[in-house]
């Protein structure tokens, strides 16, 4: 093995009283070896230098070494250079091995409050292709990655100390005015930048709301099948779930409690993971049962900038003249996944509170990426990207449908959806979805069974959710082709 010079300057522990200086240096250096912290053919020091070093004694240090020396652990002579030996003594080499060290039999007993316990890991973007039907993804590929490049180097060249230093915690001022902008326009939302609050996405606004209005044991409505990072969120909370089926068109008022419900969380825009819109007169029902419940709504307008058909529906909360509902989006899906900013709208007698649990965890947003996409949205490119991705869309979107209804058949019906990057297919032919999800996978097909969304326990139709956004026309066609030989198999005779 090649020699080579230790950089040490070692911080050895403190000299035990009564024990010889000679002793702690041979103990702290054969130590130093043994844990592979001196590897096998490091130089050491010289001996002046480790005298000058540790205020010792020459001939100290030099007793030292030869008790090292003696028993194998260095080689060399003082003078020529001292060296870590390439092979150690067998005896010690079989203590230090981590296969000879016991591991406890057991962890040690700890601790944990009841939220640690309640909390289960909520998995976010899964690594794997790209592939027919992967869901909840946007068309990462077309992004327009030069020019956030080119932004990217012009905003870093501007920036200022103040801006390296750091925002107020409810987000970087000029961003918020440009998201409220955005969203009075285009969401019909009813906002001004002070009641903009940006997070890393939904599912830490969900998260602030959860710790802002519930306590355990609280009852919080959701629907069911559902948001899963919601439900965990308020299971982690100690929140007493109440789970509500949908119809067409939306969650089904008459079966939400008319009280003792704190909060009802909702994704009317593109309801996850079915696809389907609320309706208007929906819309004006649940509103109307939360005036008179007390309850708080929280709307995640998850996918709600694609709209395929008609015109776009007016957010809930642009609806709302009370202040009952706070608003929820996120850039993820609109964008690209790993750009961690959305956007919280809370009425004014919240934004104090926000601003002050915020300043207490995250504090805020990386201060450049907030600067990075604020150019983006004011020089015109978040509104061109988006109308490009609706187009681009719904183009996919409409191949599926199409080529569902020429292979598919009576084997699966895809529902046309309005909005969204992804739609379900209802299961036909008595098949189930968990055995149509495995005989999919088989032919490179990733489909996920509808039930697994599911929090109640009333019967559930079988169905898939089946994404498109992400994908192009020829992997739509190969995906439905593939889908449709599994299915096949499965069928029972007719």
């Amino acid at each position: 093995m090649a020699k080579s010079a230790s950089q040490m300057e070692k911080a050895f522990p403190p000299r035990p009283k009564g024990q010889p200086a000679y002793r702690w240096l041979y103990t702290s250096l054969r130590d130093e070896i043994l844990s592979s912290r001196l590897r096998p053919g490091a130089r050491l020091p010289a001996t002046r230098d480790l005298a000058r070093q540790y205020g010792l004694a020459r001939g100290t240090i030099v007793s030292a070494f030869e008790q090292l020396k003696s028993e194998g652990y260095i080689e060399g002579s003082v003078g020529s250079g001292t060296y870590v030996s390439d092979v150690l003594p067998d005896e010690l080499l079989r203590a230090a091995s981590p296969e000879n060290q016991r591991s406890p039999r057991r962890s040690p007993r700890r601790h944990l409050s009841k939220y640690a316990r309640r909390t289960r890991l909520f998995e976010g973007y899964e690594p794997g292709p790209i592939c027919a039907f992967r869901a909840n993804l946007p068309a990462v590929n077309l992004f327009p990655i030069r020019i956030w490049t080119h932004l990217t180097a012009r905003c870093w060249k501007r920036a200022s100390q103040a801006h390296l230093m750091g925002c107020d915690a409810l987000g970087y001022l000029p961003l918020r005015r440009a998201v409220a902008d955005y969203l009075v326009s285009s969401r019909g939302v009813k906002c001004e930048a002070e009641r903009v609050a940006i997070v890393s996405g939904v599912q830490e606004a969900i998260d602030l709301v959860t710790r802002l209005l519930l306590n355990p044991g609280d009852t919080v409505c959701v629907e069911d099948p559902g948001y899963p990072g919601a439900v965990r969120a308020f299971q982690a909370a100690g929140a007493r779930l109440c789970t509500v089926r949908q119809d067409e068109d939306g969650i089904r008022i008459a079966d939400v409690p008319s009280k003792d419900v704190r909060l009802l969380y909702i994704t009317p825009g593109h309801q996850f993971p079915l696809g389907t819109t609320m309706s208007l007169a929906r819309r004006l029902q649940l509103l109307e049962w939360a005036r008179r419940s007390g309850a708080v709504i929280l709307e995640d307008d998850y996918d709600g900038e694609y709209r395929y058909a008609g015109r776009p529906i007016p957010a809930l909360q642009g609806l709302d003249p009370r202040g009952l509902v706070l608003y929820a989006g996120s850039f993820s899906k609109v964008l690209f996944p790993s750009l961690r900013l959305g956007y919280l709208v809370l009425p004014v007698d919240l934004v104090e509170r926000v601003e002050a649990m915020k300043s207490l965890t995250n504090r805020h947003a990386p201060v450049i990426d907030q600067i990075l996409l604020t150019t983006f949205i004011e020089e015109g490119h978040f509104g061109r990207h988006l109308r490009r991705m609706r187009e681009v869309y719904a183009e996919r979107l409409s191949v599926l449908i199409d080529e569902a209804r020429l292979r598919l058949g009576e084997l699966v019906e895809v529902s046309p959806v309005q909005a969204g990057l992804q739609t379900v297919g209802w299961m036909g032919s008595g098949i189930g979805a968990e055995a149509a999800a495995a005989a999919a996978l088989k032919r490179g097909v990733v489909v996920t069974p509808l039930q697994r969304y599911y929090s109640g326990k009333g019967k559930l139709r079988a169905g898939l959710q089946l994404g498109f956004a992400a994908l192009d026309v020829r992997e739509i066609r190969r995906g439905v082709r593939e889908l449709a030989i599994a299915l096949a198999d499965l069928a029972p005779p007719a």
